[in-house]
């Protein structure tokens, strides 16, 4: 348990940014990971760029010697997302994402990847009326913490969880596994998308991430390299003062 927790701490900077490399085209991909990888070292490929991609996009990333976050959000009979699983073996990813039930995410930790499973709570495109709507009678809080505590007894390394939860979850689970908070913006709550429940990255890492997963802030940014300079000041002061 020590061990894991020195291992959170020591995540380097330039590692504490997934950025979500959610565009149409190997090429534009290509482009965006040579203009930043000096400055971000960790990546996201989701249902769209490996799509357009598949593994040889992320084989390309992990060549360079970066770390890839595989969003692909598993979602199906159990043994087949062990045996979806078990295609990332060897590849070098870090991170891949689960979305379903116990059995689901069981199956996927077992599967025996060498891959980081992390599952996703509740997307961060949803919020307390979504959740009516879908039958919930409890919080958007009380549901994250009950799915991500089910989901470490069930083998997985982490979670995915929007930056509110995040304190909460570490409160009352400790600190023995990743959290990666989604969704998140550089400046305050003012959310112009389909993202509702967002935070910070200063209030996403003083509440206990791991990571953040950043996407259009950043590549939509007049001038991305000073913004990052700018992120990593906010985070090294958020990891100090927690």
């Amino acid at each position: 348990m020590e061990h894991h927790r020195s291992t959170r701490d020591s995540i380097s900077l330039d590692k504490r940014i997934i950025l979500a490399l959610d565009v149409s085209s190997v090429d534009e991909a290509k482009r965006l990971v040579q203009r930043l990888e000096d400055h971000i070292k960790f990546f996201k490929v989701g249902l769209e760029l490996f799509l357009a991609g598949w593994f040889p996009m992320v084989d390309w990333l992990v060549g360079r010697n970066l770390e890839v976050m595989l969003d692909l959000k598993f979602f199906d009979v159990p043994q087949t997302v062990q045996s979806a699983v078990r295609q990332l073996k060897d590849r070098g990813i870090s991170f891949a994402t689960v979305h379903g039930n116990d059995t689901i995410l069981k199956a996927a930790a077992e599967a025996d990847s060498g891959v980081n499973i992390l599952a996703v709570t509740v997307l961060t495109s949803l919020d307390a009326g979504d959740l009516r709507d879908l039958g919930f009678q409890c919080s958007v809080e009380d549901l994250v913490v009950s799915r991500a505590r089910r989901a470490m007894q069930l083998g997985c390394a982490g979670v995915v969880c929007s930056g509110l939860e995040a304190s909460k979850l570490r409160l009352e689970l400790g600190d023995h596994f990743f959290v990666v908070v989604p969704g998140v913006r550089p400046v305050e709550n003012r959310p112009a998308d389909d993202q509702k429940r967002v935070v910070d990255v200063r209030g996403a890492f003083m509440g206990g991430a791991d990571h953040v997963v950043m996407g259009r802030p950043i590549r939509q940014a007049a001038d991305p390299e000073a913004l990052l300079r700018q992120l990593h000041q906010d985070i090294a002061a958020a990891l100090t003062g927690r």
